[in-house]
C-alpha cells in the first residue's frame, strides 16, 4: 500500500482540460487539496466546480503570474507539497514557415513556464520537507519526432535537460523532480487532429488504444508519493508501448 497523500497541497498548471485536468482529478480523488491554473477563467471555473478544487488564473510564461499562483496556493492551503508543471501548447508549424512568434510562444509556455513555476513554488516546496515536482514532457522530442512539431519537440527535450540539473539543485532541499512522457493521450487537443490521425496513432500502439489523462495522472501520483522519495531527475514513458516497435512489420508480427 502507498502512503496516503490525503490533505497534501498540489498545484497543477494547464489543468482546465486534457492531461492537466486528468492529473488534477487523480489527485483530488486521492484526497489532496488541489489548485488548478490556466489562462481562461471560464474554463477553470467550470473544471474546478467539476473536480471540487480551487483555481487561479495565470499564464505560466509570465514569471509574475507564476509568483501570484504560488502565493495563492500558499494562502489557500498553507503551503505547497506538490507541483505538477503540466502547462503546454503544441501548435503546428513547419520549419520552413516557422516565425519568431511561433517559436517564442512554444518555448515561452513549455520551457520558461516550467522553470518559472518551479522557481515560484520553491520556497513552499522547501518548507514542505517532502516537496515533489512532476513535469509533463512528451515522447515527441526526447524520443520521437513528428513533422510540424520541431519547436514543440525541442521544448519537450529542453524540459528533460532542466529536470536533470534541477534535480541536483533541489536534492539538498529535500525536493524531488521527475518527468512523465506521455504518448498519444485521448484529449480534446488530440481530437482536433481528426479521426484519420487518431486511427493511425492507435494502430501504431502495441496496446491498440490511446492513453487516458488518468494514465498520466497516476504516473504523476506515483512520483508525488512518499514511496518515490528516492527517485529524482528521472523520466517515465507512459505510451502503451508506442516507442517500442522498430517497424510496422514488428506490429504485424504481434
Amino acid at each position: 500500500m502507498f502512503t496516503s497523500i490525503n490533505g497534501r497541497s498540489v498545484v497543477v498548471t494547464g489543468a482546465s482540460k486534457g492531461i492537466g485536468k486528468g492529473i488534477a482529478r487523480v489527485f483530488t480523488d486521492a484526497g489532496a487539496r488541489v489548485l488548478i491554473t490556466g489562462r481562461s477563467e471560464a474554463a477553470l471555473a467550470e473544471a474546478a466546480a467539476e473536480l471540487g478544487c480551487e483555481y487561479a488564473v495565470g499564464d505560466v510564461a509570465s514569471r509574475e503570474d507564476c509568483l501570484v499562483i504560488a502565493a495563492r496556493a500558499v494562502e489557500l492551503f498553507g503551503g505547497i507539497d506538490v507541483l505538477c508543471a503540466n502547462a503546454g501548447i503544441f501548435p503546428s508549424a513547419r520549419l520552413a514557415d516557422m516565425t519568431p512568434d511561433d517559436l517564442g510562444s512554444v518555448m515561452g509556455t513549455n520551457v520558461d513556464g516550467t522553470v518559472w513555476m518551479v522557481q515560484a513554488c520553491l520556497p513552499a516546496l522547501t518548507a514542505s520537507g517532502r516537496g515533489r515536482v512532476v513535469v509533463t514532457s512528451s515522447i515527441t522530442g526526447p524520443i520521437t519526432g513528428y513533422p510540424g512539431w520541431s519547436h514543440y519537440g525541442a521544448s519537450k527535450a529542453a524540459q528533460l535537460g532542466f529536470v536533470r540539473t534541477a534535480a541536483m539543485e533541489l536534492a539538498p532541499k529535500g525536493i524531488t523532480i521527475n518527468a512523465v512522457l506521455p504518448g498519444n493521450i485521448a484529449t480534446e487537443g488530440l481530437a482536433e487532429n481528426g479521426e484519420e490521425y487518431i486511427a493511425g496513432m492507435t494502430a501504431a500502439i502495441p496496446m491498440r488504444r490511446l492513453g487516458s489523462p488518468a494514465d498520466i495522472g497516476h504516473a504523476a501520483l506515483f512520483f508525488a508519493s512518499d514511496e518515490a522519495g528516492y527517485i529524482t531527475g528521472q523520466s517515465l514513458v507512459v505510451d502503451g508501448g508506442q516507442v517500442l516497435p522498430e517497424s510496422g512489420q514488428a506490429l504485424d508480427e504481434m
